[in-house]
């Protein structure tokens, strides 16, 4: 098959849906697929367009089989502001459809969201050459973006995007969602339940997997004979970092424990703050690892930390779920008790669920785990064999292939 993915982001870029995007295009690529991504610089998350890439307004690589084509978009700044946000998704719509047309036809566009923006090049290109589009739902941007209290629900700029939203179920082909329940809310949207399938995120399980913890990772930032517990990923608003620092300040006392937080700069440089603040000198802020390194940074951990706050969107999975569960070491989640989040964490046997922005809480669930090693060792097993059974990247490539053949006959 002739395969177009669609993706704002990709490697290398270290977190969020590039990794994910990145192991796809390439599985299919390796299966013998034709594969070619249209993406942006890479910029995530610190919002900085990486070197090499910088001043270039298109750039066309080739990846493990697969043709990159890269094309410029407006970056301004960590954290932008709404019209920031409208330069950064416009910029990437109008550039990006030259990248689209400047290549083979393909049959199926693979088109993965948010940002929801990406829909209408992908719906404008997927006329013009009779492809079949399939609309990846990572999230609902406007129910998250009223969740976590960027946007009232009255904004127009929130039903600006329930209309665009609408308008992209319409035009797909078929949507993949991630978690069974995105399928109520779109349901609810009016999308018809036969549209919708549900393919969870994947991990390579040959990749991630359980290693001997005393590794490189502890003896260079030295937490040999520590109970390591870490946190990586996005520092942003639907984290609420805070929360792991007041629970590792309540816990100082306990010499034996360290946290390792891993994220973008400047989030570190406001987390480092809160960590004087709260005087939690057993906080160790590091940079994200390369993605090479990090089976060995997951195996390094005693426990895993998934993080939110109470807004979130509740059907969203967060992908550090899957790949903790796969490294075979233990969750603590600080997730809302109605979500996707906790009812994987809890089906999995992989872990522990606590209140989220609750410090105390999440501190006794850590204390637990440290004066159980043998709940930790049976955690971590469970976890991973429950990633086995379901979030294989063998299994999800799988399924993508047979629903990309049942939509071309």
């Amino acid at each position: 098959m002739r395969i177009l993915i669609y993706s704002y982001n990709y490697n290398p870029e270290l977190i969020g849906i590039a990794p994910l995007m990145t192991e796809l295009a390439e599985g299919f690529a390796k299966r013998g697929h034709q594969v070619r991504v249209v993406t942006g610089m890479p910029n995530y998350p610190e919002r900085k367009i990486y070197n090499g890439y910088k001043g270039k307004f298109f750039l066309t690589e080739q990846k493990n089989g697969v043709t990159v084509q890269r094309s410029y978009i407006h970056v301004r700044g960590s954290k932008p502001g709404v019209l920031d946000r409208f330069l950064l998704d416009g910029s990437f719509i109008v550039f990006s459809l030259w990248q689209a047309f400047n290549g083979w036809k393909p049959e199926i566009i693979f088109a993965t969201t948010p940002p929801i923006l990406i829909s209408l090049p992908v719906s404008f290109y997927g006329l013009f050459s009779n492809s079949s589009v399939v609309l990846n739902i990572q999230d609902i941007v406007s129910e998250a973006a009223v969740r976590v209290g960027l946007l009232n629900k009255d904004s127009w700029i929130v039903r600006l995007a329930q209309a665009v939203e609408k308008l992209a179920y319409l035009k797909a082909a078929k949507i993949s969602v991630i978690a069974e329940d995105f399928v109520t809310k779109l349901v609810e949207q009016g999308v018809n339940k036969n549209r919708i399938v549900c393919i969870p995120n994947w991990v390579d399980l040959n990749f991630i997997r359980p290693l001997d913890k005393n590794n490189f990772f502890r003896e260079e930032h030295n937490l040999q004979d520590k109970f390591v517990v870490v946190y990586s990923g996005n520092i942003a608003l639907t984290q609420g970092l805070e929360t792991v620092v007041k629970a590792a300040a309540s816990l100082k006392e306990k010499l034996e424990i360290a946290f390792v937080i891993l994220g973008e700069e400047k989030a570190r440089q406001k987390l480092q703050e809160c960590c004087n603040n709260y005087q939690a000198d057993n906080v160790t802020l590091l940079p994200l690892v390369a993605r090479e390194k990090l089976p060995e940074m997951l195996s390094s951990a005693d426990v895993g930390l998934v993080v939110q706050k109470k807004t979130v969107t509740v059907f969203n999975l967060p992908s550090k779920i899957p790949v903790i569960l796969a490294s075979g070491r233990p969750i603590i989640a600080s997730v809302p008790d109605t979500g996707t989040a906790m009812r994987v964490v809890k089906e999995s046997g992989g872990g522990i669920v606590v209140t989220p922005e609750d410090s105390q809480a999440l501190a006794e669930a850590i204390l637990e785990l440290y004066e159980n090693p043998e709940k930790v060792e049976e955690l971590g097993k469970q976890g991973r064999k429950y990633a086995e059974e379901n979030f294989g990247s063998k299994t999800t490539l799988d399924n993508y292939e047979a629903l990309f053949a049942e939509i071309l006959k």
